[in-house]
């Protein structure tokens, strides 16, 4: 008999897990409103907001468009600050979840990563650094660091090394980029990553949409676009995943579009070591519980005995 314990465990960068599901950052806060819900230590991991090292209050109103199959955002990395959020939400988050949790880092430039990535990789609660390299570069004329190769390889080379000179002191954490699907080609990036120092990858971030409110004739959110996230963009996240994992070495994080026990399967056969669950959590604060209750049942009918053991098997 199959002990689904053991079944749906995997190891990421070094990190095992009791399975493969993490809700993504941006879609889950930090875990307190889904704490109220139910047990959130079901879940392999999470990934906290996005933090950057000044408090934001995000973009203007409103923000959110809804898609028929998906949903558009422009929150604009509305977070306390990196400061507040290891005074307060850590703390806070150590209370309903007794696991490690990954650390969404965005930032404006490569000193900010910098500072923001050294001050949480030392928290004891961190297990991996989930570089946001989709901002843009201030420096750089507004350009997002993750569209460049040369731009991403120089924020990641730049975290790495600070990360790496943790080491003596038991604070460093692996680093792991999470890349824009915005560009011409997401194995260039992705190589470029690796080679600097990345020790995972998450893929991918939003696409780029907008929507038109008939009555007014205008953008409906005030930023006019937006990142566009759902159940539309599974296919786009797969072919990325599938892309990446043929030319880097590293761990994948799957994302984009999953929203049931199937996409899981699916995302890692196409390369992804774990898998986030995004918008899903927004529609259905159980999805992510759902998911993982499912897997076993899902995985044993298509003849699934180890999630660990499919990773990549579609290549």
């Amino acid at each position: 008999m199959v002990d689904k314990r053991e079944m749906l465990k995997v190891k990421l960068c070094g990190v095992e897990m009791d399975n493969p599901v993490i809700p993504a950052s941006g879609t889950f806060g930090y875990g307190r409103e889904f704490a109220e819900l139910y047990d959130i230590n079901i879940l392999g991991s999470f990934s906290f907001k996005g933090t950057t090292e000044q408090p934001r209050f995000g973009n203007p109103t409103p923000r959110i468009a809804e898609c028929r199959e998906g949903l558009i955002n422009s929150v604009g990395l509305q977070n306390p600050g990196v400061e507040k959020v290891i005074e307060e939400e850590l703390p806070a988050i150590e209370k309903i979840f007794k696991k490690p949790v990954m650390a969404n880092v965005s930032g404006f430039s490569s000193e900010e990563y910098v500072r923001v990535s050294e001050r949480l990789a030392a928290q004891e609660q961190v297990g991996w650094i989930e570089l946001n390299i989709s901002c843009p570069n201030v420096h750089e004329g507004g350009m997002a660091f993750g569209t460049d190769p040369k731009q991403a390889a120089g924020v990641v080379g730049a975290v790495r090394k600070a990360l790496d000179a943790q080491k003596p002191y038991g604070g460093s954490k692996p680093l792991i980029v999470k890349l824009s699907p915005n560009v011409r080609d997401i194995g260039e990036i992705a190589f470029a990553c690796e080679a600097a120092g990345a020790e995972g990858l998450t893929l991918i971030n939003t696409l780029q949409g907008m929507r038109i409110d008939l009555k007014k004739k205008r953008p409906v959110i005030a930023e006019k676009i937006g990142g566009f996230s759902g159940p539309a963009i599974l296919p786009v996240a797969l072919r990325m995943v599938y892309q990446a994992y043929e030319r880097v070495k590293i761990p994948l994080v799957g994302c984009g579009g999953v929203r049931e026990a199937e996409d899981v399967l699916e995302m890692m056969l196409a390369g992804a070591t774990a898998v986030q669950v995004g918008a899903a959590n927004l529609v259905n604060p159980f999805a992510c519980r759902e998911i993982i209750e499912a897997l076993p049942e899902t995985a044993g009918k298509y003849g699934i005995k180890k999630l660990s053991e499919i990773t990549g098997g579609a290549h």
